[in-house]
């Protein structure tokens, strides 16, 4: 169930609402949305691809997201424009233009990232401007427009708040492939469909996905490339680093205590870090390790398959080439990763996305660790492995017995930190209700929406609670996580540990090397710090250098901040922590983000011990 907050490739009733206006119920959790079914026979991908086939398919789904936006009132704004973006996307299919045009002002009302509110629904409005123009978008003329029109109103944009979802877009672009459209489908949904004969509406969305964009998308690759390439390249300014005057390295030698520090995370490579890891009586390294099967497990890494060993110096050139796309920079990784994924074959995809996975897995934790002892000569790690699964299809699937080992597993981690005299444990990671429903589907366990629905309530509650639980059995440690990067409110969709709310538990938002929030981060009443979470360089397994991108990346950079503060006073307990971090941040004039300031922090926390 639980899954790393940082992604490489995307793709796409239990508990009764409690509150009513204008005689609708209310939705307050993303669970409690209701669940609709489809029946599909034969080839996913011929549906996406065949008109008459997806006609049918496609009304049905209009029927009911039309439906849950008639009969109810859903207090959150990414839901609405995630349903709103999903009926927009078939007004165009169905050739409804000024019903797309309405939604997508709609959801540009409901926006409330600024960047976002700029760039939404900006292909949608061009596509359909020139399409009226030239009578269709099937010729040159109609790809030569789009491009136009896309350059004017980026051109009115300004750069400084834009530049980062640009260069997104334009990576996006540029690695895009009818094998990479289609993959999923063919490779998640289709065995759902053998094996169920219908889809959720969960997975309905990543079908009307695929054929927008096979349909709308696609035959624009070069024409998107080359709007997004010259907008870059006509300002070409760097955003402003604020995080370099805010930071602070502790000097060895002043007589700081040492802090043991926790990687509740995917590993670390304990060879980067000698005389800097926590030893066992025994003079073995501090590590506790469970395998994805919640079985104990042994080493500081993940062992890699036999078969992919060989394969890690490329896996770890194509997460370059990710990171260098997201950055825009033009480097030989990049070229490569551009040149395989735009020729990827239907079946390569699978395997490409499952191994690229895996090592962004193994990677993970080191990275993570590289960001949380920067810095600090006192800090001592301390390890707890997680095996998170790699594959498309859940391996293994979800069961009663193992969520509840994995929720006994939750409290041996923190009995392990208790007793290595851990003081700041980061957590980049993260899962939620609908994630274990999902999980229940692709593998076909509940007969009906409904039964898998009380399954996945009753998993995740099982596993809700076994974190609460080993969270406050530890009240003496720090606890610090990642918000996650669904651009959704942690509560609303119970996000876990980012939506749990205990005194020694702080939840961390991702922001770019500007202070910018940004278009990944989740949000939401528990989100009460954010920290440079955009193309952060850290070292991986092996000691190679890489820049990544994901609250995985900002989490870490508040157990940093925390581990130097409680070297210099040892004595403070987590929420004293906490309040000294929280009362140093700097709100911005939105009042959405809350800077961490570490200079400041360290400037009164030492102040407080000279005193």
């Amino acid at each position: 169930m639980l899954t790393r907050s940082v992604a490489f490739i995307a793709f796409l009733c239990l508990g009764a609402a409690t509150a009513f206006a204008d005689g609708k119920p209310r939705i307050d959790k993303a669970a409690d949305l209701p669940r609709f079914s489809y029946t599909i026979s034969g080839k996913v991908d011929e549906l996406v691809t065949d008109p008459a086939k997806f006609a049918k398919f496609a009304a049905e789904v209009r029927r009911d997201t039309q439906s849950v936006l008639d009969k109810y009132e859903i207090a959150d704004r990414a839901t609405l424009r995630q349903l709103e973006g999903e009926l927009a996307q078939l007004d165009y299919l169905d050739g409804h233009y000024d019903e797309a045009l309405k939604r997508a002002a709609t959801i540009k009302s409901l926006q409330d990232k600024p960047a976002d509110k700029l760039m939404s629904g900006l292909q949608l409005r061009a596509m359909i401007a020139a399409d009226r123009k030239e009578n269709g978008h099937a010729s040159d003329a109609y790809r030569k427009e789009v491009g136009r029109l896309i350059d004017a109103e980026l051109n009115g944009m300004p750069y400084e708040v834009v530049q980062n979802e640009v260069k997104e877009s334009k990576a996006g672009a540029e690695i895009t492939s009818e094998a990479l459209m289609l993959g999923y489908v063919r490779n998640v949904i289709q065995p759902t469909v053998d094996k169920a004969g219908s889809v959720s509406s969960d997975l309905a969305p990543a079908i009307v996905n695929a054929r927008y964009r096979v349909v709308a998308t696609l035959p624009l690759k070069d024409t998107l490339i080359a709007a997004y390439s010259g907008y870059l390249a006509a300002h070409h300014v760097d955003k402003p680093d604020i995080w370099a005057a805010r930071d602070v390295a502790l000097a060895p030698g002043k007589g700081y205590k040492d802090v043991n520090v926790a990687i509740w995370d995917s590993g670390v490579d304990l060879s980067l870090y000698p005389g800097r890891f926590v030893k066992e009586a025994s003079g073995v390294p501090a590590i506790i390790a469970f395998d994805r099967f919640t079985q104990p497990a042994s080493g500081d890494l993940q062992d890699i398959p036999p078969d992919l060993k060989n394969k890690i110096p490329q896996l770890k050139e194509r997460l370059k080439g990710f990171s260098d796309l997201q950055s825009n920079i033009d480097s030989p990784e990049a070229s490569a990763l551009k040149q395989y994924l735009s020729t990827l074959q239907p079946d390569q995809y699978k395997s490409t996305v499952e191994e690229i996975g895996l090592a962004g897995n193994w990677m993970h934790g080191t990275h993570v660790a590289g960001i949380t002892v920067k810095g600090n000569p006192y800090a001592r790690i301390v390890v707890g492995r997680i095996e998170f699964d790699w594959h498309l299809l859940p391996e293994p699937c979800p069961t009663k017995e193992l969520t509840e080992q994995d929720a006994r597993n939750s409290q041996s981690y923190v009995d392990f930190f208790k007793r290595n005299h851990v003081r700041v444990v980061n957590m980049s990671w993260g899962g939620s209700v609908k994630g274990v429903e999902e999980q229940l589907e692709l593998c076909n366990i509940g007969r009906t929406p409904a039964e898998r629905k009380a399954l996945a309530r009753e998993y995740f509650d099982i596993q809700k609670h076994g974190l609460e639980k080993a969270f406050a059995s530890a009240p003496e440690i720090l606890f610090v996580t990642a918000a996650g990067n669904s651009n959704e409110d942690a509560t609303f969709t119970e996000d876990i540990p980012a939506g749990i709310r205990l005194p020694n538990l702080i939840t961390v938002g991702a922001v770019d090397k500007a202070g910018d929030e940004a278009s990944f981060t989740s949000y939401g009443p528990t989100v009460v710090v954010d920290a440079n979470g955009y193309q952060v360089e850290s070292t991986i397994p092996g000691g190679d250098k890489l820049a990544e991108s994901g609250t995985s990346m900002a989490s870490p950079q508040v157990a940093n901040l925390a581990a130097k503060i409680l070297a210099i006073d040892p004595k403070l307990k987590p929420t004293e922590v906490i309040k000294l971090i929280r009362e140093t941040a700097d709100t911005t004039p939105d009042g959405r983000r809350h800077l961490i300031n570490p200079k400041k922090a360290i400037a009164k926390v030492e102040a407080r011990a000279a005193a």
